[in-house]
């Protein structure tokens, strides 16, 4: 794999974690921030726009993961793709937490 390839499968990894949190909320009709909001990331998008915006997520991810050559037979691809996974969903817990109330 080539250094660029690593940096795809991280930002695949990226992008499929913020899938779940706008999904999630987006089908169970609940509101949450999106970049879309007024003030952007801080106020409440409908559960359409969450839907929606959970579906580009999901695309971009793939995309980066098909650019890169991923595959989940290959070690370093899937610890990269996992760390990208695992650090913004550590950063989404935490930002979130402090935002949305449950």
């Amino acid at each position: 794999m080539q250094w660029y390839d690593y940096l795809y499968c991280f930002l695949g990894g990226v992008f499929t974690a913020n899938f779940f949190p706008h999904f999630i909320r987006g089908v169970t009709g609940a509101q949450f921030p999106t970049p879309f909001a007024k003030p952007p990331g801080r106020g409440m998008s409908s559960a359409l726009v969450n839907v929606l915006w959970a579906l580009l997520n999901i695309v971009v991810g793939y995309a980066f993961l098909w650019a890169a050559g991923f595959s989940r037979l290959d070690i370093p691809s899937l610890v990269t793709a996992f760390v990208g996974f695992a650090l913004m969903s550590i950063l989404l817990g935490r930002t979130f937490s402090q935002r949305v109330g449950t």
